[in-house]
C-alpha cells in the first residue's frame, strides 16, 4: 500500500490524539448519526450571565446606505418584567421628483393630506414578525412638525430625541400590519376609482397646516431636496396606548410611505374646469434621513434590580432595540488544562442557552435569534472566530470554520431538535479551544436579541444592531434550580502533552 507523505502524517496524527480518549461519549452534532463525534464530555463549565443595558445604535447611516435598517420601528409596549417601551420616528419629507415641483400658479385649494405609513412586509425568514405585542390593543398615534432639519443631523443614535411643534394629525385604532386596504385613486379627466393598496396606517393630516407649510412656500423651496428640507423641517411620529401595546415595523427603503397631497386646479385644456390632483411626496431613506427614537423605562421591574444589584440570580434577561442584553464568562476554562493534567484538543464546544419559561409568553413572545460577540482590547464589538469564516471577501477571516462546514446559529428551536428544545445554541469550538490555548483572551462575551434578517457576518447588522426586531426573553442562569440553564457542553481527547 503506498501513501503520499501528507495522508501518513494525517493518519498518524489522528491515532496519536484518539488513543489517549477515556470514558468517551458521543454526540450527533445533527440528527443525521452520520455527523456524529466522539470525545469526553465536560458539562459543568460554569458559565456567568449579567445583565447589563445595551448600548445606544446609529438608525440611520447615510442616503441609500446598505447599513440602513431594513425596517423602523414605532409604538409602545408595556411588560411587567421589562417595564415600558417606546419608540417613535423621525422622517425628511422629499420632493415628488429629483427635479423642481409646482403646484401651479392658480392652485384653488387643498382637499386633504395624508401621511402614509407602510408596513414592512419582508416575511421570508421563519417565525419573523412585523408587528410585535398586542394587535388587539388601540393605539393613539401623533405626527407633529419637526423643528430642527434632520437631514443635517450628524448622527442619529437609538437615544437621541428630536424636538416638535406644530400637531399635524392624529390617529387612534388598531395596527393590521397584514390587512389590505381601499383608498380612492385620482385619475385626472376621468372617474375615480377604488383600488386596494399593501397593508399600511395612513394618518390624515390638518389641511390648513398642509398649505400653509407646503403648498404656500416660495418656489425656490420648491427646487431641491435640501432647500425643501430646509424650509419643511419633517415630521414626527409618536404612538401611546393603554394597554399591553406593541411595536409595529414600517417599510422607508421601497418607496412605499410618502405624504399623499390632494388639492385642486384648473383643468389644463379647459381652465373653468377643476380638476382634484394627487402628489405624493416621498419618505425613503434613499434619498434622506429616516431615524428611531427608543427608550427604555425598567422602573420597579426585575430587570432593573440585575442592573442596579449585580450578582447570582436564578434568570437573567434579554431584550432587543438596544434594550438589554448579557454579558457571560467562562472563568476557570484557563485551569481547564491544569485540571485535566494534558493539552485537549476540542472536538465540539456548543453553549446552550434554556429560555427559563418554555411556553412562548402572550402577548410578547419569544425572540426567534440571539446575536453572540465579543470585545477585543481596544473594547470594540468583533465576531469570534466560529463566526468570522475566511472566504475572498474576508481574507482576515479564520479558516478553520469555513473548512468545518458547521453552523454558527443562534436561532431559537421551540420543537425538539435532538436534545435541544426551547433553546437557542451557538458552536464556539475555535473560541474555546484559543481561550483554552492562551491565544486569545476573553474582554467580554455577550450575547443579545437580533434581528432575522442581519447578516452574521457583518458587523454592522449583527454585533451593532438596528432597531428591526422587538423580542424579549428571560433565560436560565448556570445555577437555575428547575434545570432551565446556560451551559457549556464541550467535548474534547487529551493530546497526553503538557
Amino acid at each position: 500500500m503506498k501513501f503520499s507523505k501528507l495522508d501518513l502524517l494525517t493518519l498518524l496524527i489522528s491515532l496519536f490524539l484518539f488513543s489517549s480518549c477515556k470514558d468517551s461519549s458521543s454526540i450527533g452534532l445533527a440528527v443525521d448519526s452520520a455527523s456524529a463525534v466522539s470525545g469526553t464530555l465536560i458539562d459543568t463549565t460554569t458559565v456567568i450571565s449579567r445583565t447589563l443595558k445595551d448600548e445606544a445604535t446609529q438608525t440611520y447611516y447615510g442616503a441609500g446606505s446598505l447599513s440602513n435598517p431594513v425596517r423602523y420601528p414605532l409604538g409602545m409596549m408595556k411588560d411587567a418584567t421589562f417595564g415600558t417601551t417606546t419608540a417613535s420616528l423621525a422622517m425628511s419629507v422629499n420632493l415628488p421628483s429629483s427635479t423642481a415641483y409646482s403646484f401651479g400658479t392658480t392652485a384653488v385649494s387643498i382637499d386633504s393630506a395624508v401621511l402614509v405609513l407602510a408596513y414592512s412586509t419582508d416575511s421570508t425568514v421563519y417565525r419573523q414578525r412585523e408587528f410585535y405585542g398586542d394587535s388587539t390593543a388601540i393605539y393613539n398615534i401623533t405626527v407633529n412638525q419637526l423643528s430642527d432639519n434632520l437631514s443635517t443631523q450628524g448622527s442619529w443614535l437609538s437615544t437621541k430625541t428630536y424636538a416638535s411643534g406644530d400637531l399635524l394629525g392624529t390617529y387612534s385604532g388598531s395596527i393590521k400590519p397584514n390587512t389590505k386596504g381601499k383608498v380612492t385613486s385620482i385619475v385626472t379627466g376621468g372617474a375615480d376609482s377604488l383600488i386596494a393598496t399593501a397593508p399600511q396606517i395612513r394618518i390624515k393630516l390638518n389641511s390648513e397646516l398642509i398649505r400653509s407649510k407646503i403648498i404656500a412656500l416660495d418656489s425656490i423651496n420648491l427646487t431641491s431636496n435640501a432647500k425643501f428640507n430646509l424650509a419643511f423641517k419633517g415630521l414626527k411620529v409618536t404612538a401611546t396606548t393603554n394597554g399591553n401595546g406593541g411595536i409595529a415595523f414600517f417599510d422607508f427603503a421601497n418607496g412605499n410611505s410618502n405624504l399623499e397631497i390632494y388639492y385642486k386646479q384648473p383643468n389644463a385644456t379647459t381652465t373653468t374646469n377643476i380638476d382634484t390632483v394627487s402628489t405624493k411626496f416621498p419618505i425613503s431613506t434613499v434619498t434622506n434621513p429616516v431615524a428611531a427614537t427608543v427608550t427604555h423605562d425598567y422602573t420597579n421591574t426585575p430587570v432593573a434590580t440585575q442592573i442596579n444589584t449585580p450578582g447570582e440570580y436564578q434568570v437573567t434577561y434579554l431584550q432587543a432595540m438596544n434594550g438589554i442584553r448579557n454579558k457571560i464568562s467562562f472563568p476557570y476554562l484557563k485551569n481547564l488544562v491544569a485540571t485535566l493534567g494534558s493539552k485537549i484538543v476540542i472536538n465540539k464546544a456548543e453553549l446552550v442557552i434554556d429560555t427559563s419559561d418554555p411556553a412562548d409568553s402572550i402577548p410578547f413572545k419569544i425572540p426567534p435569534r440571539l446575536a453572540l460577540y465579543r470585545l477585543d482590547i481596544a473594547g470594540q464589538r468583533i465576531n469570534v472566530a466560529d463566526n468570522n469564516p475566511y472566504s475572498s471577501s474576508n481574507t482576515s477571516g479564520d479558516p478553520r470554520p469555513y473548512t468545518s462546514g458547521v453552523a454558527f446559529d443562534g436561532y431559537y428551536r421551540y420543537v425538539k431538535r435532538g436534545y435541544l428544545q426551547n433553546s437557542y445554541s451557538f458552536i464556539l469550538t475555535n473560541y474555546i479551544q484559543d481561550m483554552i490555548d492562551g491565544k486569545v483572551i476573553d474582554y467580554g462575551t455577550y450575547i443579545a436579541p437580533i434581528s432575522t434578517t442581519a447578516v452574521a457576518s457583518t458587523l454592522a447588522s449583527y454585533a451593532y444592531p438596528t432597531q428591526t426586531s422587538a423580542g424579549r426573553v428571560v433565560i436560565g442562569s448556570f445555577n437555575n434550580t428547575n434545570n432551565r440553564k446556560i451551559r457549556l457542553n464541550i467535548y474534547y481527547v487529551k493530546t497526553n502533552t503538557k
